[in-house]
C-alpha cells in the first residue's frame, strides 16, 4: 500500500564554490597558471591586473529620465536589486596576499624541447640506403619498439599489422634481416627481443676490446642464466677462470645498459623541471616559508563591467534587454569574486598547512636529517590547522618544498610509526635510514638475509617483524639477499 509522509533529515552538500576551492587546492603551482588561464577566458568579467584605487567610476543613483528616451515598452517587473554591487570595495579584490613576489619578474615555466625516443631510430633509419619495400618493413619494426628499446610483439603479428594494414606482403626471413638493420643502431642494444639478445648486442659491439669483454661475451651467450641467478662458483668451474678472471668479465655486463630506450625516456624526464609550491629559508634558525606566485597573475574584476554597472544604476527606465544584460553581468562578477576568493583561499590554506608541518618537522627542516623526522600523519596536521583531513591531502598531493637540502614532495613528511623498545614513538622513514645504511655496509660477498636484517635492527631496539623488514626493503628497492652478492 503507497503511503505519502513528510520527513525531515540532514544532509551536507557542498555549493559550487567550496567544489571550485577543493580542486583549485590540489592542482600545484605549475598547474594553476593554466586554470587560471582558462577561468580569464570563460569569464570576461575577470581580467589580469593590480587593482587601481584611484579609478573613479560614478555610481551615484541619479534621474535621468529626462535624457533617456527608448521606445521599448517598459519591461514591467521587479527592479534588480544590485546595491550590493555599487561599493567599489567589492571590486577591489586582489590575491597576492600571502605570495612570494620576489620572483614577480619570472613567470615563465622553462619547458624542455626534445625529440621522442622513435623519431632518433627514424632519424637513422632514413640515413640507411633501403628498397621502398625494405623501409616499410623497418618503419614498422621501429613503430613496434617500445619506449624501453624492445621489440616484444612476434614476428608473426608484425607481418599480419604489414599485410591488413598497408598491403605489404613480407616473410619472417625478410623480418629478421631487417631487425638486424635495426639492432644496428644506436642507443645499442635497441630493437632487442630479450635482455640476453640485448646485452649480447651490445657487448658484440665492443668484444675485442679486451679479454674481459670476450669472457663477458661468452657467459652471456652460453651461461646466462648460471649469472642471472649468480652461481660465480658454478661459473669459475664451467669456464675454469678465477675469480679475478670472472670479476672483470662481471664488470664489463654491468657496465651495459639493460633498458637502451629508457636512457633516452630518463633523459627527457630529468629536464622536466619541478616548480616548488613552498621555500624554506633558515634565517639564523628562525624559518621562513614562502608561498611560490610564479605563474600566478594578479586578478581583478574587469572596469568595463563595473562601469556597466553603474551606467544601469544612473538609468531610470529599464526595459527587457536591459535587465537580462544586468543579470548576465552580476553572474559573471560574482564568478569572478568567488575564483579570486577561491584563490586567495587556497593560498591561506597552503600557507597555513605548511606552517603547520613545519612546526611539527622542525628539527628536520633545521638539520636536514632523515633520522630526525617525526612521525607524522594527515590527522597530526588536520587537527593543529582545523582542517579536514581531505583538505590536508589535498594539499599534500602533487605539492613541492624546497628547502636547503632539496626540493621535496609535502607526502615525504608524512610517515607512520613504530614503538621501539624504551616506548619511544618513532618514524618509519627513521627505520628505512637505518635499514638501507645496514644494507649499505654489509659484506657484498655474504649479503645479510631478511631474518639477519630484522636482528640487526632488534639490536638497535627498533622491534619489528621479518616480513615488515622484507617490506621496507622492497619499498626502498633493495634486492633479495641473494642478488646483492658481488664477487
Amino acid at each position: 500500500m503507497l503511503r505519502q509522509n513528510l520527513s525531515q533529515k540532514l544532509s551536507q552538500k557542498l555549493s559550487p564554490q567550496q567544489i571550485q576551492l577543493m580542486k583549485l587546492l590540489q592542482i600545484p603551482t605549475a598547474v594553476l597558471e593554466q586554470r587560471i588561464k582558462e577561468e580569464l577566458e570563460a569569464n570576461p568579467a575577470l581580467e589580469e591586473g593590480n587593482d587601481d584605487l584611484n579609478k573613479d567610476v560614478d555610481l551615484d543613483v541619479k534621474d535621468q529620465s529626462d535624457d533617456k528616451d527608448n521606445n521599448d515598452e517598459d519591461y514591467q517587473t521587479d527592479d534588480i536589486d544590485i546595491s550590493d554591487y555599487l561599493n567599489e570595495d567589492d571590486y577591489n579584490y586582489s590575491q597576492s596576499d600571502g605570495y612570494n613576489k620576489k620572483d614577480d619578474d619570472d613567470k615563465t615555466i622553462p619547458v624542455a624541447v626534445s625529440g621522442t625516443f622513435h623519431d632518433h631510430l627514424n632519424d637513422q633509419l632514413g640515413m640507411v640506403t633501403l628498397t621502398d619495400h625494405e623501409r616499410k618493413v623497418a618503419e614498422q619494426l621501429v613503430g613496434s619498439i617500445d619506449d624501453d628499446g624492445y621489440i616484444r610483439r612476434e614476428l608473426e603479428a608484425i607481418i599480419d599489422d604489414l599485410a591488413f594494414t598497408q598491403n605489404v606482403s613480407s616473410t619472417e626471413e625478410e623480418l629478421e634481416r631487417m631487425l638486424k638493420v635495426v639492432q644496428k643502431f644506436e642507443p645499442a642494444g635497441v630493437g632487442a627481443r630479450t635482455l640476453q639478445e640485448c646485452l649480447l648486442i651490445q657487448i658484440k659491439r665492443k668484444e675485442g676490446e679486451s679479454d674481459a669483454t670476450k669472457l663477458a661475451y661468452i657467459i652471456l651467450k652460453d651461461h646466462f642464466e648460471a649469472f642471472t641467478k649468480k652461481h660465480y662458483e658454478k661459473l669459475m668451474r664451467q669456464l675454469d677462470i678465477d675469480e679475478d678472471q670472472l670479476k672483470d668479465a662481471v664488470a664489463e655486463i654491468l657496465k651495459l645498459n639493460p633498458k637502451p630506450g629508457g636512457s633516452m625516456q630518463q633523459s627527457r624526464s630529468e629536464n622536466q623541471y619541478i616548480i616548488p609550491d613552498f621555500t624554506i629559508k633558515n634565517n639564523n634558525g628562525e624559518l621562513e616559508i614562502l608561498l611560490n606566485s610564479r605563474n600566478a597573475p594578479e586578478l581583478r574584476i574587469s572596469d568595463s563591467f563595473r562601469e556597466m554597472m553603474a551606467a544601469y544604476n544612473r538609468g531610470a527606465k529599464k526595459n527587457k534587454q536591459e535587465k537580462d544584460t544586468i543579470v548576465f553581468i552580476k553572474q559573471k562578477i560574482d564568478s569572478a569574486k568567488w575564483f579570486i576568493d577561491a584563490i586567495v583561499q587556497r593560498q591561506h590554506t597552503l600557507l597555513a598547512t605548511m606552517q603547520a608541518i613545519v612546526g611539527y618537522q622542525e628539527e628536520f627542516f633545521l638539520t636536514g636529517d632523515e633520522t630526525k623526522l617525526r612521525p607524522m600523519i594527515l590527522k597530526d596536521i588536520a587537527e593543529i590547522t582545523n582542517l579536514d583531513i581531505s583538505t590536508v591531502s589535498r594539499v599534500a598531493n602533487s605539492k613541492y618544498v624546497q628547502t636547503e637540502f632539496g626540493t621535496i614532495k609535502l607526502k615525504y613528511f608524512f610517515s607512520e610509526s613504530i614503538t621501539t623498545e624504551s616506548g619511544e614513538e618513532v618514524s618509519t622513514r627513521e627505520v628505512k635510514k637505518i635499514l638501507e645504511g645496514i644494507v649499505e655496509n654489509e659484506n657484498k660477498s655474504k649479503p645479510l638475509s631478511d631474518q639477519r636484517l630484522t636482528e640487526m635492527l632488534k639490536e638497535k631496539g627498533y622491534n619489528i617483524a621479518r616480513r615488515t623488514v622484507a617490506k621496507y626493503r622492497e619499498q626502498l628497492n633493495i634486492p633479495v639477499a641473494r642478488l646483492r652478492k658481488e664477487l
